[in-house]
């Protein structure tokens, strides 16, 4: 709905469209008319098909960059509605921050050009520094989603971070209904749990840095005990390399426990002890005694076959002797016989679940026919969503086409242990 050289609120002149973004969500280059300079405008709406959390998070995003001043994040300009009635009969949500003229690390990368080991130490020192004004805000701000793509070198050869989509008031969280995981291969285990903790971003800062050096994806990289594997596709200083390892520790006792002390690590040379070494390896989730989900996984895929409502185990004269009973009743006493029908489908709606290394597709089923079938490619995955309502649990796959529940009426140990294999057929 949106064209170039549309004015928004008599200030606001839309320039050029930025960028790939979700359904509903849209970015645009614009110049600011009153000051005559160029803004970067980010728009949401606000639908039916629309998760409450993504206004939330979009409302967090103009709340904290309000109250931050620092010279290498966009600064807040404006937040405003647009009507329905202007526009097309969906109010959008509009968030206007400065515009950081130059590439981001994830063009250059897609450009072909690889980073030396000064460019990656002083590119680091650059984020770490905003990282430690982050972090050291009352309450520190986590921003959650770094990554090549979100890191801009700016025509003044300084490194900015935008994008603060995901960004987290940390005291302000009381408790978790949903846990956005970031983005596959940068983004920590515990941060999928919706527990993301300052040494969350220096992950995602590492796993950063891997690519960077490497040319490859995290999430393409061989990973051995969840800890992604690149020395041998580097040459890089001891130091250096040991500091991205750390910083990359699937354990959280074993990451820095600070920006701080993470540059200070990089500018020193010398890494603080390891901790947390007798924890060994993460703990891993099994599955409930109660669950019914029955989950079958090798180093290609992984099935999940979520059982009938009912479990039911009948011959097929039984079965059939059911319907001719059901089909009675309706006629006969058509209340008790409805009733009776709605139970009968029930017990045999059943769900596959099946994710490959390249898709992921969900066969819904009336006892043994596949009645619809979503799939999408893996590429298009946002993340994954653990929601709460009345104590009912789901896990949730959020692409950039929607967002699919994979798993609900879930008990939350359930649906923990779901998650984490989930996350981690997505991360090997």
């Amino acid at each position: 709905m949106f064209q170039s050289q549309q004015i928004l609120t008599n200030r606001y002149q839309l320039q050029q469209r930025l960028g790939r973004t979700a359904a509903g969500h849209q970015t645009w280059l614009a110049l600011d008319t009153e000051s005559n300079q160029l803004v970067t405008i980010k728009f949401l709406a606000f639908n039916p098909q629309m998760e409450w959390e993504e206004l939330k998070l979009f409302e967090r995003e103009a709340q904290v960059l309000q109250s931050l001043d620092h010279p290498r994040i966009p600064r807040y300009r404006d937040y405003f509605e647009i009507d329905k009635n202007l526009g097309q009969g969906i109010p959008w949500f509009v968030l206007v921050q400065d515009y950081i003229s130059g590439s981001s690390l994830q063009d250059l990368l897609d450009q072909g050009q690889r980073f030396a080991e000064d460019e990656i130490r002083s590119l680091t020192t650059q984020v770490l520094e905003i990282l430690i004004y982050l972090h050291e805000q009352s309450p520190p701000v986590l921003h959650r989603d770094i990554k090549p793509s979100n890191l801009i070198r700016g025509q003044d050869h300084q490194i900015y971070l935008i994008d603060f989509g995901a960004v987290q008031a940390q005291a302000a969280v009381t408790g978790v209904t949903f846990t956005v995981v970031g983005t596959s291969g940068y983004a920590p285990l515990e941060q999928f749990w919706g527990r993301a903790v300052p040494a969350s971003d220096l992950y995602a800062l590492g796993a950063t840095l891997i690519h960077l050096l490497t040319g490859v994806s995290p999430l393409d990289l061989p990973h051995q005990d969840s800890q992604i594997q690149f020395a041998d596709k580097v040459s890089l200083k001891p130091d250096l390399l040991s500091w991205i390892q750390q910083a990359t520790q699937i354990s959280l006792e074993k990451r820095f426990s600070s920006a701080r002390e993470a540059l200070e690590a990089l500018q020193s040379g010398n890494l603080p002890r390891r901790y947390g070494e007798k924890f060994g390896r993460k703990n891993k989730l099994s599955q409930p005694l109660k669950s019914k989900i029955n989950l079958l996984k090798n180093p290609e895929k992984i099935d999940i076959y979520y059982p009938c409502f009912f479990q039911i185990s009948l011959s097929p004269i039984q079965f059939w002797l059911g319907v001719s009973t059901v089909i009675i009743l309706l006629i006969v006493l058509p209340p008790v016989g409805f009733i009776l029908l709605i139970a009968l489908f029930l017990g045999f709606l059943n769900i596959h679940v099946c994710l490959r290394s390249e898709s992921f597709k969900i066969n819904y089923k009336l006892w043994n026919f596949t009645y619809s079938t979503k799939e999408e490619k893996n590429y298009e995955l946002i993340g994954v969503f653990l929601h709460c309502v009345s104590k009912s649990y789901q896990v949730r796959l959020r692409t950039t086409q929607g967002t699919y529940i994979i798993g609900e009426n879930l008990q939350e140990e359930e649906c923990a242990w779901l998650g984490q294999e989930i996350q981690d057929f997505i991360r090997e």
